[in-house]
């Protein structure tokens, strides 16, 4: 059995050769079943792709994802916030990845809360009361602060930013999606350029240099105006920032779940666990934790198979 995650703008599965990690944005009409062939096999499915702006509403999108790794994997199995496994499309099967990671570490990590940052989002979730996670939509999680809507990668830098502190002055940012997160950690190497996965905002080039260049646009400014010490102050501020805002939401899920530990997962779990002096869940599962999701709905499958 293999696992799946099918995300807005990734698809991420783990077999038993390890995690394969594809760039599949549906809103740009992603070939969602082609690059599901060479995976075909019996398969556990979660997803959030649901909320792509190309489909009207969260159950049209249930239903065409449904159809398209079904068209492949005809017996496939879908989780849902519900905690059960589907074979149609119902809308308990929206936005359930995050419960699955619980699902599957709630016995062995009782008393933590687990932060798993992605490209795109960050998911805090206290893992001592499953049963008070079911059923939590994406707009419920976003006013309980479990879900923090920034991640490493696809993050829109003014989304954060309102403005930044240049040599002393205050310089209100541009809205435009000048720069990404990805361009800030980038510069301030947390990541390196491979791991820069999502395309640029200009779709330029994903090196030190063209980062520096769009960080610089975010202030309406080239470097030769600010200097690649000013686009680097752009970084630091947004990362500032961006820290500021996930560490205090698992603050938060800590001192009202009563946990004592925080686990860290997901392509931000290195620099967040530096952050917060916690350890991360690859020194358990290996490179597999990159994609929790996908890796966690499969084993949850399993232990059910396995209890049947």
């Amino acid at each position: 059995m293999i696992g799946i995650d099918i995300g807005g703008a990734n698809l991420k599965v783990v077999d038993d050769d390890g995690v394969h990690i594809h760039y599949c944005p549906l809103w740009q009409g992603a070939p969602l079943a082609d690059l599901l062939e060479p995976y075909a096999e019996p398969a556990a499915v979660v997803m959030s792709g649901e909320l792509a702006d190309c489909f009207v509403n969260k159950m049209e999108g249930i239903e065409w994802i449904v159809g398209a790794v079904r068209t492949v994997v005809p017996d496939a199995a879908f989780y849902g916030t519900d905690a059960a496994f589907h074979t149609r499309p119902v809308p308990a099967l929206a936005a359930a990845n995050w419960l699955a990671s619980a699902d599957y570490l709630r016995e062995e990590y009782p008393d933590a809360v687990l932060l798993d940052v992605g490209s795109t989002t960050a998911d805090i979730i206290p893992l001592n009361d499953f049963e008070s996670l079911k059923g939590l939509t994406d707009t419920r999680r976003l006013q309980k602060q479990y879900l923090v809507y920034t991640g490493m990668l696809r993050t829109n830098v003014a989304t954060i930013l309102s403005s930044v502190t240049l040599d002393g002055r205050v310089t209100p940012v541009s809205t435009e999606y000048f720069a990404a997160s990805a361009d800030a950690h980038l510069v301030l190497g947390h990541i390196a350029p491979e791991d820069y996965t999502c395309p640029a905002p200009d779709n330029g080039e994903k090196t030190a240099d063209a980062a520096l260049r769009r960080l610089a646009r975010v202030v309406c400014a080239d470097l030769d105006e600010i200097g690649n010490s000013g686009a680097v102050q752009v970084a630091r501020q947004f990362w500032e920032a961006q820290r500021t805002l996930i560490v205090r939401a698992v603050g938060r899920a800590l001192f009202q779940s009563g946990a004592e530990q925080v686990i860290a997962a997901g392509i931000g779990a290195d620099l967040f666990a530096r952050e917060l002096s916690c350890t991360t869940l690859d020194r358990e599962i290996g490179s597999v934790s990159d994609a929790l999701p996908a890796y966690a709905v499969r084993e949850v499958a399993l232990r059910r198979a396995a209890g049947d």
